[in-house]
């Protein structure tokens, strides 16, 4: 299909009219909260990078992990920081993976979600299933319960503590993230709306009514058909379901989104499918710009990693 088809597509989504007070009352809990880390360094030979464990106390009292990488060499300029955001149920990656970035003068904080492949702690109580995934994770108790609720709030607080390192230029903070952690992004962009630019790779956690109705049982959707399957094969609660989950769904944080963003797809996405992220592409106010790979999907996407170097070093 063209993505021109999809030109005019603003989601299936029906935006809740307290979504705005739902993220403002969250947020007055995140930044309630103290700005205090812990730093651990990293014994990792290197030229031109340090490294380090930083964990903080996230809302709910969950010990939130990342990765700090910062170059050896300050010169005690202010110097570009970068936020990272991985894809579903992985980590942060090697500290390896970094050193480019750093080298190039930025500042990266690579954040684990909470309870996936990383060392972030998880501490939604529930008594729902969590069947194939983690976007149902607390949701049969109401949207304050949602687990990616706690996750897009860790975002937050990843960028405020970046944003007040004494070397770091708070006004060139930059995100990047492919799949969830082009979610996340998206997430963190809508929050925390003076970041300056943001790169976004086939995002996840957009539009999930249309995901549904698609047949998610074989896209990175599948745990909200698995819930019905076991949960509510009635779909006596489909309405509440898809409701409550209207709260974590990235096109609604579109609006509020003042950065600069660049995002790419691949039509041939049958994990993500392309016309969920759509729903929010089309709803971003802010400069924007689309790489359309027609031959690719959800997968290793080529001479995307150069267009992305011009991109935050422009």
């Amino acid at each position: 299909m063209d993505i021109k088809e999809w030109a005019d597509y603003q989601g299936s989504g029906i935006r809740p009219p307290d979504f705005d007070v739902f993220w403002e009352d969250g947020l007055r809990e995140m930044e309630a909260l103290p700005l205090d880390y812990i730093l651990e360094p990293v014994d990792i030979p290197s030229q031109v990078a340090n490294f380090y464990h930083l964990t903080f106390k996230g809302v709910g009292g969950a010990t939130v992990h990342c990765q700090l990488i910062t170059p050896k060499e300050t010169d005690g300029k202010k110097l570009k920081g970068m936020l990272q955001f991985h894809g579903y149920h992985t980590d942060s990656g090697d500290f390896q993976d970094k050193i480019g970035w750093a080298a190039e003068g930025f500042v990266v904080l690579a954040l684990d979600a909470r309870g996936q492949g990383g060392l972030s702690q998880d501490c939604t109580q529930t008594s729902g299933g969590i069947m194939k995934g983690l976007i149902i994770r607390g949701m049969e108790e109401g949207k304050g319960n949602l687990y990616f609720r706690q996750v897009f709030l860790d975002t937050a607080h990843a960028a405020r503590i970046l944003k007040k390192m004494a070397f770091v230029d708070e006004t060139r903070i930059y995100a990047q993230g492919a799949s969830q952690g082009g979610g996340l992004t998206i997430a963190c962009a809508g929050l925390v709306p003076d970041l300056y630019r943001v790169y976004v790779s086939y995002p996840f956690l957009s539009d999930y009514r249309k995901a549904y109705a698609l047949g998610a049982q074989t896209s990175a959707f599948e745990e909200i058909p698995y819930w019905f399957q076991f949960r509510d094969p009635l779909h006596k609660r489909e309405t509440e379901v898809f409701d409550t989950l209207e709260y974590i769904d990235i096109q609604h944080f579109a609006p509020r989104i003042k950065a600069e963003v660049c995002w790419v797809v691949g039509m041939q996405d049958t994990v993500v499918p392309p016309v969920t992220q759509m729903a929010t592409y089309n709803k971003l106010t802010s400069k924007k710009q689309l790489i359309v790979l027609p031959e690719y999907g959800h997968e290793y996407l080529p001479k995307v990693s150069d267009e992305m170097r011009r991109y935050f070093l422009d």
